[in-house]
């Protein structure tokens, strides 16, 4: 589910705020930092729990207009496709959503209104509107639906942004890749609901941001004095902090995980230098990488293992 921009982004994130403390334990932070992880899995959860409890309010607010005093003829007849989808049938009747849902008790039972809202004003969208009246029935058009539901709907929603952020506050950095990651997770619906695990690879991947962090911090200050060499004319101070974290991790990544090409891994954090840092960071660090990777090689610090790596 998450892939490894973000994870390089979360590893960025809490080596920021540990730089920020003195005397900070690196195991506390690294602790936090696999719990911010867990938070993202939490809100993906909450995220697919929603649309259960969408689909159960549609199944309440059919049930309320067949039994109201005069209901109209085609309140006693309603459109059953939104209820019929099949993938949010499959969501609600996945035995493995549940029970991971009970285990991390997301509920939306105090947002009920919240819900009812989302409801209604889904109904009154060309999106919903177009999809009830459409004759094909297909779990290519279900799925499709649901995805753009998201996209054009549910993540620009103001007030379900506000709820999510109320109930952490770390959601607010998180939702666009949670959302994101749902998305995936609907598009390889073929009309079976999987659920999606946390990590691609879990053992490599808790490994990649383990290592990354503890040898950040552990080479910060030998990171610091080859920023210096290849930077004579600036002041370590009057370069951009984020820069200069930046170029720490890049470097412990090109020297520590030796299965990640060094291409690889200079364009990763060139671009998100680009989003995170200030508009001239992408040709400072580029430019300083560059000297750096160049004195790393020669004087043999770089080694990298596995099929046509040892030239990148």
């Amino acid at each position: 589910m998450l892939n490894r921009r973000f994870l390089r982004i979360k590893v960025m994130q809490m080596l920021y705020s540990f730089f920020q403390h003195e005397n900070a334990d690196v195991a506390f932070f690294e602790k936090e930092l696999f719990k911010s992880l867990d938070k993202i899995h939490h809100l993906y959860l909450h995220i697919l729990a929603l649309f259960i409890d969408l689909h159960h309010t549609a199944y309440l607010v059919i049930d309320e207009q067949k039994n109201k005093y005069l209901p109209t003829s085609e309140e006693l007849n309603p459109n059953l496709k939104f209820v019929n989808n099949s993938l949010l049938v499959a969501l609600t009747d996945n035995k493995d959503l549940k029970k991971e849902i009970e285990k991390q008790k997301v509920s939306w039972q105090t947002d009920f209104d919240l819900v009812r809202k989302l409801y209604t004003e889904i109904r009154q969208t060309d999106l919903y509107k177009e999809y009830i009246s459409s004759t094909e029935h297909s779990v290519k058009e279900d799925r499709e639906f649901l995805v753009n539901l998201i996209v054009d709907f549910l993540s620009e929603h103001d007030l379900l942004t506000h709820t999510l952020e109320e109930k952490n506050i770390h959601w607010t950095d998180d939702s666009f890749v949670a959302f994101n990651s749902v998305i995936r997770n609907f598009e390889t619906f073929d009309g079976k609901f999987k659920l999606m695990p946390l990590l691609k690879d879990e053992e490599d991947d808790k490994k990649f941001v383990s290592t990354l962090f503890e040898k950040t911090i552990l080479y910060s200050k030998q990171y610091e004095e080859l920023i210096q060499t290849h930077t004579k004319n600036w002041e370590l101070e009057r370069i951009a902090s984020m820069d200069v974290l930046l170029m720490k991790m890049a470097m412990a990544e090109i020297t520590h995980l030796h299965n990640i090409p060094i291409k690889v891994s200079l364009n990763e954090y060139i671009d998100i230098s680009k989003e995170y840092s200030t508009p001239a960071s992408k040709t400072f660090v580029n430019g300083v990488l560059d000297k750096i990777i160049a004195d790393l090689k020669s004087t043999g610090q770089i080694e990298k293992t596995g099929r046509g790596l040892q030239e990148n």
